[in-house]
């Protein structure tokens, strides 16, 4: 695993959302919370982030009320060995929640192994559940697909295909009936829980677009802070296409759903041709909420084949 992630890099990114502050007077803020050297070569990895534990310890060591009121309860040489279990394990940092202190003890063992303690106001479930998010994220594979990734009508969708298409430009028309934008260009996508993907824009493209004839935009300016959306689930893909009059046409009466492969998972897929007079706003609108409707199991073709059969039998009949 090549990325690196240390203490500092998760303080400056938590420090609003889970009101982190420092309770130790030295932070060593560049300890790795991945250290490569001290992973085992064989055998379960270490948990990155979790409730008090000295059997399996985590690389964060989360304690709140409950924790620290055990810890407060031990008596001395209990206390001691236990401390000694914590600190042996080298964690990269320690998060007291629930605006709990940690003793002198620990204290103590925390200034001669120079660990980190910080403090947070919020319960040790939420410190945990966003942590594990952000960390999983930013730790699991990624993939970056040519395209826009948006949010239409609730769903995340990746309007994909060649260069100069008009993805951009759909884009802003779609901005401007209410949906919101992730990422332009170079959205970037991870495996969030094994069988889903998220999508999100790079740190270096977030709030802007890229139009033909006008250049860079700011969403974010133009539209307001509504306009923008962090990370979503990928839903759909809606590839836009040129027909040339030599191709083949598409279906028209198209029962089966295709896939495209990301991440190694099936990501329903639509192709949309492109034409004149063509409002492909609308378009994709309707393809979201036909997308929507598979998802409940009704497919509209198969309804209608269905609809023509009965005819038919009742006719021969």
């Amino acid at each position: 695993m090549t990325t690196t992630l240390t203490v500092q890099d998760v303080f400056d990114s938590h420090q609003k959302p889970l009101e982190l502050h420092w309770l130790s007077k030295t932070h060593q803020t560049e300890r790795l919370i991945l250290d490569q050297q001290q992973q085992p070569q064989s055998g379960p990895q270490p948990n990155l982030v979790g409730y008090l534990n000295l059997i399996r310890p985590n690389r964060i060591q989360v304690l709140g009320e409950t924790e620290t009121r055990y810890l407060s309860g031990l008596e001395a040489d209990i206390c001691e060995d236990t401390l000694r279990q914590l600190f042996d394990a080298r964690p990269a940092m320690i998060i007291f929640a629930c605006s709990t202190l940690p003793r002198d003890a620990l204290r103590q063992w925390a200034s001669d192994t120079a660990t980190p303690l910080l403090g947070s106001p919020l319960t040790a479930r939420r410190v945990i559940e966003v942590l594990d998010f952000h960390l999983n994220s930013i730790l699991s594979r990624k993939q970056i697909i040519h395209g826009v990734f948006m949010e239409v009508l609730g769903l995340g969708v990746l309007l994909t295909g060649p260069s100069g298409v008009g993805k951009s430009e759909l884009a802003l028309e779609l901005l401007t009936r209410g949906h919101r934008l992730i990422a332009d260009d170079a959205p970037e996508f991870f495996q969030a829980t094994p069988d889903t993907v998220h999508g999100r824009c790079p740190d270096l493209l977030a709030d802007f677009i890229e139009v033909r004839g006008l250049g860079v935009l700011n969403v974010r300016a133009m539209f307001g802070d509504n306009a923008l959306l962090n990370d979503k689930r990928l839903s759909l893909i809606i590839r836009l296409e040129y027909l040339g009059a030599e191709e083949s046409p598409l279906e028209r009466l198209d029962c089966a759903q295709r896939h495209a492969r990301v991440l190694d998972m099936d990501i329903p897929e639509v192709t949309l041709p492109l034409g004149p007079g063509r409002d492909l706003a609308i378009i994709i609108e309707t393809a979201v909420r036909n997308h929507a409707l598979h998802l409940r199991g009704y497919n509209s073709a198969q309804d209608f084949i269905k609809r023509q059969q009965q005819l038919i039998d009742k006719n021969s009949s």
